[in-house]
């Protein structure tokens, strides 16, 4: 099968808008990620100073999103967006934001490239993310029990932790069902930074708080806003020749980004078109593309809960 078909940015903005929307700037990079492990930091500290359930539950959420906007940025740093030099982008793409959730840049990025390459073909590794949908909502709502009852997290994590103790095993991939890397070296480090968070939290008097809140988030949260991230990128959207209708972009509110879609994620139809833009300027290329009439060729949708209704649409036989 060919490669998708590539849209020419001169066809569409100007030398001007072009130059903007490509600009990067590293302060802004570091900032991103400092301002996760920021928000991450200042949930546990919410539930640290009035500990109850509903403050619990508050950072148990927030944390789990910004585990996810780790994921994202991490996404980021694949493309080279996080700073302009190499390695330093490298280390915080890799230390940062992949190792602590358990992720792997180098190996990320060399699926996530095919991904763009061959989006919504047969090729496309995360083609099995979209392809079963619209499913039932009955279909759905199993998945999301399972996500917030922690079984997603045990299966998807369980083999990885085990294959520390496989001999002779050195295949390595990335989940398609999530970000997540296999390999025993991968899941090593991963255990490594998690170890050392545990002390750092430990010395700061809040070790209940890394497993109360840290890995429950994980465990819980982070496993449903996957789901839906996955889900609303692709999931129903056209596997034909127009690369403007390949992804979809989803409209979030204040809460949505707050508790579903951190950093722009939901620009997903404009990171696909020019996916070395920087996430900070998606926002701006939408605005654009709407202003251009261009928007009307893509897959755009007001919220996360009509794109979930779209995607559950299928009904029982």
């Amino acid at each position: 099968m060919p490669v998708v078909a590539r849209v020419d940015p001169k066809t569409v903005f100007s030398p001007e808008e072009w130059d903007y929307l490509t600009s990067r700037s590293s302060l802004r990079g570091l900032w991103l990620v400092a301002h996760a492990w920021g928000t991450i930091l200042a949930a546990i500290a919410l539930v640290t100073l009035w500990p109850n359930p509903l403050t619990w539950l508050i950072a148990v959420m927030i944390v789990g999103t910004r585990q996810l906007g780790l994921a994202i940025l991490m996404h980021e740093a694949a493309h080279g967006g996080l700073h302009a030099n190499r390695a330093v982008n490298e280390w915080v793409g890799q230390w940062l934001c992949a190792v602590p959730v358990g992720a792997d840049l180098a190996g990320y990025r060399s699926y996530h490239l095919q991904h763009h390459k061959f989006t919504q073909q047969p090729e496309d590794p995360d083609l099995s993310l979209s392809a079963p949908f619209p499913i039932t909502k009955e279909s759905y709502t199993r998945k999301a029990i399972r996500d917030l009852t922690g079984q997603t997290f045990v299966k998807q994590r369980l083999p990885l932790f085990l294959s520390l103790f496989r001999r002779g095993k050195t295949d390595e991939e990335v989940s398609h069902e999530s970000f997540v890397s296999s390999g025993a070296g991968k899941m090593a480090r991963f255990l490594g930074v998690n170890a050392l968070m545990f002390a750092l939290f430990w010395l700061a008097g809040a070790g209940i708080w890394y497993w109360a809140v840290w890995v429950m988030a994980m465990a819980t949260w982070l496993s449903l806003v996957t789901r839906i991230r996955n889900i609303a990128e692709h999931a129903c959207t056209s596997t034909g020749e127009d690369p403007f209708s390949h992804a979809r972009t989803t409209l979030a509110g204040p809460i949505e980004r707050l508790l579903i879609a951190p950093y722009w994620v939901n620009y997903h139809a404009e990171h696909h078109l020019f996916m070395y833009l920087p996430c900070y300027h998606l926002p701006e290329a939408h605005r654009l593309l709407v202003e251009k009439g261009l928007i009307k060729r893509m897959e755009v949708r007001p919220g996360y809960l009509e794109v979930m209704r779209l995607a559950t649409s299928r009904q029982l036989a």
